[in-house]
């Protein structure tokens, strides 16, 4: 079953991270583990990596743009943010998201310096990265609630339908006054704060660290819930992978091209298997066709012979055209009204019963009084029965007097005459 391994950065200066395997479904397969990142590579394989990069490096924004996609879309973006942008445009990286229904479209900013290191230090591992997400981008969109995730002395605030951010501040109250998620005491302006109902996600160790201070700001929230992660954040960010919004780093000069040498070497034992399989169906179809077209000469054969016999004073032409001779001479006959009618009608019987029955051949024809007394020599005495009930089908009646055996077959004298017919 395919897997994707979700990866953390490492802080700077550090070498461990963590990561998370999970199955197609987005399901963790196994326990969140720590280690370092040729490990991790170790581990991946031949998963698809997907890598979660600190949103500290990163500038999160939500411009109205063109409508327009692609290159030119990504050219129009630092025009969008010059005002907020402090960095020469050239020394940047700008993804661009999905746009949102309200038309604004989010745009996330990196540092090209920080782009590549990142990208230096998975490719010395041996990692390449499907996917870069920022990893508070993964954060839960709560309706009704502000979500927040506090690691560390990083606070990230995601309120329903807004980009995420985040802060570095402590204490925890200093970080939520600057994050706006509650009012500053030192706020002397006439607007009132509206208390905010949120839901924390921190892990055991932090909660522990930070409990008193939340119990000391629980009043100036409408309401909190506090929910542990157990596991670390690593599950419960990757529920958020199939979000169409979240916005993939890797875009413009780091955009992932197609390994097509990957691709084929997954491949090619099944592209060997479809070709040898498409070369026993040619050889199949060349070789009924071989088949038919030796029936098919046998048969011009057959019908060359029964012209010869019957119209001994023409040349004899091939098969398809002697049939179509014949039948043109016995319809110039019949409007005629020459030669007597049973005659001309058996010989047609004859000639057509004689050309389905292969290997059989007539050696001598005479008529008297409305019957054709024939020698034919045949395979086998069934090829003779076969024959007999071929004309019987036609409407004659086809008996055989004698049967002689004669190598390679048997000869018989055959009696074809209409019905009532005297024999």
């Amino acid at each position: 079953m395919p897997q994707t391994l979700l990866l953390r950065l490492p802080p700077a200066g550090e070498e461990e991270t963590e990561w998370l395997m999970l199955d197609e479904g987005a399901e963790s397969s196994m326990v969140r583990q720590r280690g370092s990142l040729t490990l991790a590579a170790a581990v991946a394989r031949s998963a698809k990596v997907v890598v979660l990069a600190p949103a500290g490096e990163i500038l999160f924004a939500e411009p109205e743009l063109p409508p327009t996609s692609g290159a030119k879309l990504l050219r129009a973006v630092p025009f969008a943010l010059e005002e907020q942008l402090t960095e020469d445009v050239d020394q940047l990286s700008f993804a661009v998201g999905r746009r949102r229904p309200s038309g604004g479209t989010p745009v996330a900013v990196v540092s090209l310096e920080v782009m590549r290191g990142w990208l230096a230090r998975l490719a010395e591992a041996g990692l390449e990265p499907q996917a870069m997400y920022p990893d508070i981008s993964l954060m839960p969109d709560n309706p009704g609630q502000t979500v927040l995730w506090l690691e560390g002395v990083r606070l990230a605030v995601k309120r329903p339908g807004a980009l995420p951010f985040a802060v570095e501040l402590s204490p925890v109250k200093e970080a939520l006054v600057v994050a706006g998620v509650i009012a500053d005491p030192l706020d002397t302006s006439e607007q009132a704060h509206v208390p905010e109902s949120a839901l924390l996600y921190i892990s055991r160790e932090d909660w522990e660290r930070t409990k008193d201070e939340f119990e000391a700001v629980v009043g100036s929230f409408d309401s909190i819930k506090v929910q542990l992660l157990a596991d670390g954040p690593l599950p419960w960010l990757s529920h958020s992978l199939n979000n169409p919004d979240v916005v993939n780093l890797l875009q413009g000069e780091f955009a992932r091209t197609a390994n097509y040498g990957d691709n084929w070497r997954k491949w090619r034992v099944a592209a060997g298997l479809a070709a040898a399989l498409l070369v026993v169906h040619v050889g199949a179809q060349a070789l009924q066709l071989h088949r038919a077209q030796r029936d098919s000469a046998e048969l011009d054969s057959q019908m060359a012979q029964v012209f010869a016999m019957a119209l001994p004073s023409e040349p004899a032409p091939s098969g398809s055209e002697a049939r179509r001779r014949m039948q043109s001479r016995l319809e110039r006959i019949r409007k005629a009204g020459a030669g007597p009618e049973y005659f001309l009608r058996s010989l047609q019987v004859l000639g057509g019963a004689v050309a389905s029955a292969p290997q059989t051949k007539i050696d001598a024809l005479s008529y008297r009084e409305q019957s054709l007394d024939l020698q034919v020599t045949a395979p086998d005495l069934a090829a003779m029965n076969r024959l007999s009930q071929r004309i019987a089908q036609q409407g004659l009646s086809a008996d055989i007097q004698s049967s002689t055996p004669v190598a390679g077959g048997v000869e018989a004298h055959l009696q074809v005459h209409a019905p009532g017919a005297k024999k």
